[in-house]
């Protein structure tokens, strides 16, 4: 079992960086990780054998505990790789993509119907988004894909920890809205504190500061009516804590076969370990 202590000093770390990712990208100092500063000097190796080295393994559980421990937020933000935020950058980010326009126009129409899955009920695995939304099996893994990442780069979405979820767990995901309630229906009234922070954070790192600000285009093309990023895109319904949630009617599709124990990880950016290497190596 890990110990609290463990827990507590990757909060600080994340409380202390404002944006952390999990592991280290090709092992660059930056974007700073959780890994380098865990293991200052060590480089980190995906290896899942007997010889691998087993602090990888512990990394990714600390970043499950951690998530759950709603402390920190967490989400596949920058780059679609595990991201941790300090909870006063996370607020200042809402409240800058708030002042960017309609987080929620030009979405994806799957992304809008995760949504309002997430908004009747948070926390759910992503296999049971893929099963709610008719989104399974691998003929509907790029339009599940797509409206995560949509979810994800505006942070209407976090992750929780993990549930079982068959062979291997999966990811357990809400809408902001709910399990960050409170920061969220204060995003227009962001303190001056949580902005400094987030300006010094993106003042120590370009890569975050790129990464906000194609967010934040995201958001303001939509609201200037400009083509966004993603095809298809449809109104998305009002917050609900705004006015009532949309009730119409999904569009069904055919639905694909079940994917196998095991297959189903789309909860898992690139370049990160899925959850067969994890948990196989732990046994």
């Amino acid at each position: 079992m890990m110990k609290r202590s463990t827990i507590d000093r990757a909060r600080r770390i994340v409380d202390r960086l404002g944006i952390s990712l999990v592991y280290p990208i090709d092992n660059k100092p930056e974007p700073r990780s959780l890994w380098s500063e865990l293991h200052p000097g060590v480089p980190m190796e995906w290896s899942w054998d007997e010889d691998a080295d087993p602090r990888v393994a512990d990394v990714w559980h600390l970043r499950e505990r951690l998530a759950r421990s709603h402390d920190v937020a967490y989400a596949k933000w920058f780059r679609g790789r595990a991201t941790f935020f300090s909870l006063p950058v996370f607020h200042a980010i809402l409240g800058r993509l708030a002042e960017a326009g309609d987080v929620l126009g030009g979405l994806p129409r799957e992304a809008v119907e995760i949504l309002e899955l997430l908004r009747e009920r948070s926390p759910l695995s992503t296999k049971e988004i893929r099963a709610l939304a008719d989104l399974r099996g691998k003929e509907q893994e790029a339009l599940f894909n797509r409206a995560m990442k949509a979810l994800w780069t505006r942070l209407l979405i976090v992750g929780t920890g993990e549930v079982p979820d068959g062979a291997f767990p999966s990811l357990a995901v809400g809408a902001t809205e709910l399990l960050f309630e409170d920061t969220w229906n204060a995003r227009h009234e962001v303190p001056e504190d949580a902005r400094r922070q987030l300006d010094a954070v993106l003042a120590r790192s370009p890569a975050f500061a790129r990464e906000l600000r194609r967010s934040i285009e995201d958001v303001a093309g939509a609201k200037a009516g400009r083509a966004s990023r993603h095809e298809r895109a449809i109104e998305a319904p009002r917050l609900a804590s705004d006015v009532e949630v949309s009730r119409r009617p999904r569009a069904r599709r055919r639905l694909a076969p079940a994917s196998a124990p095991g297959e189903d990880h789309g909860d898992v950016p690139f370049g990160e370990p899925t959850a067969a290497e994890v948990f196989t190596r732990d046994r």
